[in-house]
This record gives structure tokens, C-alpha cells and sequence, in this order.
């Protein structure tokens, strides 16, 4: 089943279990799905589809972040508990010794030797972690592989 068949699936579901939260963030995820088929003048692939998923996760984390500095932990809640619906439909994430046995392996792949080689590194290496590990994480790794 793909992915956009899923997120219906489970809007259905959460209608007739009258879950108002999950109903609400899958429309939500739905409509910004729907935006950029139509910017796209397309269907979404499943990676495009969790592109867009990433992006509402990485909303969710920084407006946590905003709500706490701001002392509104009632509405750090309510994000929390969209993050956890949100995350159910991203892969398994990696974990840091498997994204640093990857990190090596690529950098062997890609001939690597300084902090100079990072784009070739990254560039190699995005598409073998999209969705499984945060981007800012994986460039901070690989500076570290290549500078140490």
C-alpha cells in the first residue's frame, strides 16, 4: 500500500474512532500532500510524500523548542502529540553507530580525505539517510569524520 493510500486509511480510522488530534494532523499533512502534487502538475512518489512528512516533523520540533522558551507547555503538549502521529509514518531512524559504519562507508565510496570532500560526501550520503536521520546530525558526523 502506498504511503498516500496509508495516511487515508488512517483518517478514515480516526474519524469513526472520533480521534479529533490524528484527524485533524492528517488532513493537515493531507492538504500539504495535495499542495505539491499540484505544484508538481503530478502524482507524489513515496520519498516525495515523506519529504513532505519530514518537513512538518521539523515544524513540530522547533515550534516545541518556541513554546517551551516561552513557558507554554500546554501547547508544547498538543505539537508533542502531533510529532508522535507525524513520526509513525517515517522509516525506522538510524541509529548513530549504523550512521557512522554508513558515514564511512561512503567516504571510502566517494575517496574522501579532508573537510574539502564534504559535498561529494553529503551528496552521496543524503539519499541513503532521507528520512532516517537528521540532516544537521549527518553533516556534523561527516565534518567530524573528515576533520579528524
Amino acid at each position: 500500500m502506498s504511503l498516500k493510500k496509508k495516511i487515508m486509511e488512517d483518517m478514515k480510522e480516526a474519524m469513526k474512532a472520533k480521534d479529533m488530534l490524528k484527524v485533524s494532523v492528517l488532513r493537515l499533512l493531507n492538504s500539504e500532500i495535495k499542495n505539491k502534487e499540484i505544484d508538481k502538475k503530478g502524482e507524489l512518489s513515496d520519498d516525495e510524500i515523506l519529504a513532505v512528512i519530514q518537513k512538518a516533523v521539523k515544524q513540530r520540533k522547533e515550534a516545541i523548542e518556541q513554546y517551551e522558551k516561552a513557558d507554554r507547555s500546554d501547547l508544547a503538549e498538543k505539537e508533542k502529540k502531533e510529532l508522535e502521529i507525524l513520526e509513525s509514518y517515517l522509516p525506522k531512524p538510524l541509529s548513530e553507530g549504523e550512521l557512522n559504519a554508513l558515514i564511512d562507508e561512503v567516504i571510502k565510496e566517494v575517496g574522501a580525505t579532508s573537510v574539502k570532500d564534504m559535498g561529494k560526501v553529503m551528496q552521496a550520503i543524503m539519499p541513503k539517510v532521507r528520512g532516517r536521520a537528521d540532516g544537521k546530525l549527518v553533516n556534523q558526523l561527516v565534518r567530524k569524520r573528515l576533520s579528524g
